[in-house]
C-alpha cells in the first residue's frame, strides 16, 4: 500500500512539474508554450523598451492628437489651380469627406494672355476723352475707339488690338512718329481656363485630410481663401 502511494504522489508531482514547465500546455490557450514566440510575425524584430521610453511615446501621441483637435477652424481654405480634368479627379477624391455645402467649386482669374492692346489711359470723363480724340484726329490718327465700358480701362482710347506683342509695338512706334506721346502697349487675359475648390468651416481633422488629396495633384496648392 505505501509503495502505491508513493509512486502515485511521484506521479502527480511529475505531472505537475511538466505542467508547470509548459510541456502539457495551458487549459486557457498555450500561452507558456515554448515555441510560441518563434511562431509570430517577424519575432526577430521584437524588443522590450524601459517603461519610461513607452511613456514618454504615449504622451507624445497624446499630444500630437490633442494639438490636433485643438487646432482653430479656419473660415476658409483654397486649393487650386487645377485645369479641368484635374479638377474632376480632384472632386472625386473628395466624395468620401461628404461635405456638403462646406464645399464650392470656382473659376479662377484668366492667366494667359490672349492679345496685346495700344491704348491711351484712361481720361476721367467722356468729355475729356472726347477731347483727345480731337487731338488725335488732328495728328493724323484716325483708327481709335473710347473704352466705355466698366472696365478698368473706362474713357481710355483703344488704338489696335493685336495678335502679338510685336505689332503691338510697331503699332506704337508708328503713333509715336505721328506725335503721340501717352499711348502704351498692355496685354490682355483670356478668360478662366482653371479652377479652384474652397471649403468652409475647416478644422485640423479636415485640413489634414485636405491636404493628403492635395499631395497627389503637385501642381496645386493649399492656401487661405482670397
Amino acid at each position: 500500500m505505501l509503495k502505491f502511494i508513493f509512486w502515485s504522489l511521484l506521479a502527480v508531482n511529475a505531472a505537475l512539474f511538466a505542467y508547470g514547465r509548459g510541456y502539457l500546455g495551458h487549459f486557457s490557450g498555450n500561452e507558456r508554450e515554448p515555441q510560441r514566440m518563434l511562431n509570430q510575425l517577424n519575432a526577430d524584430k521584437l524588443s522590450v523598451i524601459p517603461a519610461d521610453q513607452a511613456n514618454r511615446a504615449a504622451q507624445a501621441a497624446a499630444a500630437a492628437l490633442t494639438e490636433q483637435k485643438a487646432a482653430p477652424v479656419q473660415a476658409c481654405v483654397e486649393v487650386a489651380s487645377f485645369v479641368l480634368a484635374d479638377a474632376r479627379r480632384f472632386e472625386a477624391r473628395l466624395e468620401p469627406l461628404k461635405l456638403g455645402d462646406r464645399q464650392s467649386r470656382l473659376n479662377l482669374p484668366g492667366t494667359e494672355i490672349s492679345s496685346y492692346i495700344v491704348y491711351i489711359p484712361p481720361q476721367g470723363s467722356k468729355e475729356a476723352a472726347d477731347k483727345k480724340v480731337a487731338e488725335l484726329r488732328g495728328m493724323g490718327v484716325s483708327n481709335y475707339f473710347i473704352m466705355s465700358d466698366s472696365s478698368p480701362l473706362r474713357w481710355g482710347i483703344s488704338l489696335g488690338v493685336f495678335k502679338t506683342e510685336n505689332a503691338a509695338q510697331n503699332q506704337l512706334a508708328m503713333l509715336t512718329r505721328q506725335g503721340v506721346r501717352t499711348a502704351r502697349v498692355a496685354p490682355r487675359m483670356s478668360g478662366s481656363k482653371l479652377l479652384g475648390f474652397q471649403f468652409r468651416d475647416v478644422d485640423g481633422e479636415l485640413k489634414a485630410k485636405l491636404e493628403k488629396i492635395r499631395a497627389d495633384f503637385p501642381g496645386a496648392e493649399m492656401r487661405n481663401c482670397r
